[in-house]
């Protein structure tokens, strides 16, 4: 059995964190590819070194003193070396990242660094081989991953390596410049190291005991989620959860390879399995999890008889689409059709965009509606039971929120509600706790 495991921020963040996930590690032997991430927060008011590598390219290219900022990252490592009592000096690394940072060597370089050092300590620490990222992951010009060299040349490498540390977060493009993933995207190299090692499971390590069914900030203790489909996570990811970067689904789901969130302070949790599909579900609750997010607005389009204008639907979204805006839904009626889009995606343009669908629809009215919310019910479980939808709206109208918009897929895997911003948490709670004892 092979196994890719992934570790966070806050997983690294020092050397006693450094223990635990060594630790980890060595329990299993199948646990043989390993993705770190840079140190994250050791406490509250802490600065990740990602975010400190940031600042001290920006101070260089202003052309200011780095000195100091630099200083303080190479205490940050040097700190978890001492501590662990390892042979390693980093000297000649920091020297080099020092030059390239002053020399404008740009910007995702300067991020990247932080899992590049991370990864040296942890593959000296568990005398594991160490595989830079760059020579391995690759972009095309556009900035995209090139998805099917990368798994062919890290595929090819990894043959080579009974054992590796691979950092997170980078790649590298056709001009060998150093290119990095959005923040978060060393969830994305874990995924990728998994589907090229055609691993039987990839471990994403974090400092949650899985996936949560609902976002602890707006709901008091959340439910564990101990079992999810890759769509149910893309659904509550889209919506707002975060524990797992969305787009490092999309390796292992093509190879099939299930994901296992796991806290790294509570190693002897189970976590939450993702899986390709099952059949399964939990029969009491019937919802996998219940997410939203705010700043929507809603373009609303009345005409009689609109139904019967043959490409009235698409007149409208390719106004949408002159202006470089994508809409999220698209609920309509017989005489009604509304948009919902990013309320940020309209600013500056409102009067253009509702001249444009006086000129290419004609309706009887159009009007845009700021302020709104979704929230997203999700569950495989909603397919087989009887009334979920019902007892959604029962739980919404218990506590007077009025429903702005009303989708639900073809699929049956969700429902999703438009309420007033001023309501969003309200709804997130009622609807939660409709389903959970």
């Amino acid at each position: 059995m092979v196994k890719v495991v992934k570790f966070g921020g806050s997983s690294l963040a020092d050397a006693e964190q450094f223990r635990k996930v060594i630790k980890i590690i060595q329990a299993e032997n199948d646990r043989k590819y390993v993705i770190p991430s840079a140190p994250g927060k050791r406490f509250s008011n802490d600065t990740k070194v990602t975010d400190m590598l940031y600042s001290c390219y920006e101070t260089a290219t202003k052309g200011g003193d780095i000195t100091g900022i630099f200083t303080t990252i190479m205490d940050r490592y040097n700190s978890i070396i001492k501590d662990l009592g390892l042979d390693l000096d980093l000297t000649k690394e920091f020297e080099n990242i020092r030059y390239s940072i002053i020399h404008k060597a740009g910007r995702d370089f300067a991020a990247s660094r932080g899992e590049y050092l991370n990864g040296l300590i942890l593959a000296n620490a568990l005398g594991f081989d160490f595989i830079d990222a760059a020579e391995v992951i690759f972009f095309k010009d556009d900035g995209t991953l090139d998805a099917e060299k990368t798994n062919h040349v890290l595929g090819e490498t990894l043959l080579s390596h009974e054992n590796a540390v691979i950092p997170g977060f980078y790649g590298v493009m056709p001009n060998d410049t150093i290119k990095t993933f959005s923040r978060g995207g060393s969830d994305i190299t874990g995924s990728i190291v998994a589907r090229a090692a055609e691993a039987d499971l990839y471990e994403n390590w974090t400092d949650v005991n899985g996936f949560l069914m609902a976002d602890p900030r707006v709901v008091k203790n959340p439910c564990n989620i101990q079992k999810i489909t890759y769509h149910e996570l893309r659904e509550l990811s889209y919506m707002g959860a975060t524990v797992l970067h969305e787009d490092a689904i999309f390796p292992v789901r093509i190879a099939g390879i299930p994901i296992n969130i796991r806290n790294t302070n509570q190693p002897e949790q189970a976590g939450t399995m993702i899986v390709s599909k099952t059949d399964s579900y939990d029969t009491k609750r019937i919802i996998t999890g219940v997410a939203g997010k705010h700043g929507f607005s809603v373009i609303t389009i009345e005409k009689d008889m609109m139904n019967a204008e043959i490409g009235f639907g698409r007149r409208v979204l390719e106004v949408l689409e002159k202006e470089g805006i994508s809409f999220e839904h698209f609920p309509s009626g017989v005489d009604t059709m509304s948009v919902v889009i990013a309320t940020e995606a309209i600013e500056g343009r409102r009067e253009r965009i509702i001249a444009a669908l006086d000129a290419a629809v004609k309706p009887d009215y159009v009007t845009i509606e700021d302020g709104i919310a979704l929230v997203a019910v999700v569950g495989r479980g909603m397919r087989n039971a009887k009334g979920t939808a019902a007892r959604v709206f029962k739980a919404i109208a218990e506590k007077d929120i009025n429903i702005r918009m009303i989708d639900q897929g073809s699929s049956e895997l969700n429902i999703i509600i438009g309420v007033s911003d001023a309501e969003f948490q309200l709804a997130i709670n009622a609807i939660y706790h409709e389903f959970v004892d």
